[in-house]
């Protein structure tokens, strides 16, 4: 869900910036680095799954449903368009926080496995040991 509201944001401010309405007065390449590059920052850490990454890569789609809703509050020819950022900015930042939080719940539960065991048994296992133990 995440990485579908990414790349649909990504691929949705190339388009709208690059081809459909280029900003007059600049290059249209100075207008997607500074519009479309930010959002290449988290990209290696969202493809890996990353925790952290996630995280803090939602406030990053907050920035841009902000950009959104200006967008869609100044006069426009394809208000759609605004929409479109808008609705790709919040399925990217749900999804990225249900990712987190899955993930944590995930970890919660794993550590106590692991616990449970060094309990049982005096030893560290090792945390294949843990996540079988788990799904039995």
């Amino acid at each position: 869900m995440a990485l579908s509201g990414y790349f649909g944001l990504f691929g949705l401010l190339l388009l709208w910036f690059g081809w459909l309405e280029p900003v007059s007065g600049l290059p249209v390449s100075v207008v997607v680095v500074l519009l479309v590059g930010p959002l290449l920052f988290p990209l290696r850490g969202l493809l890996h799954g990353r925790f952290y990454t996630h995280a803090w890569a939602s406030f990053l789609a907050l920035f841009y449903f902000s950009a959104g809703v200006f967008s869609l509050a100044g006069a426009m020819r394809r208000p759609w368009l605004a929409w479109l950022e808008i609705a790709f900015s919040l399925l990217w930042f749900l999804g990225a926080i249900l990712y987190v939080r899955t993930g944590a719940r995930e970890r919660r539960r794993l550590g106590k496995a692991v616990e449970a065991s060094i309990v049982a048994n005096g030893a560290r296992p090792t945390e294949d040991t843990a996540r079988r133990r788990l799904e039995k």
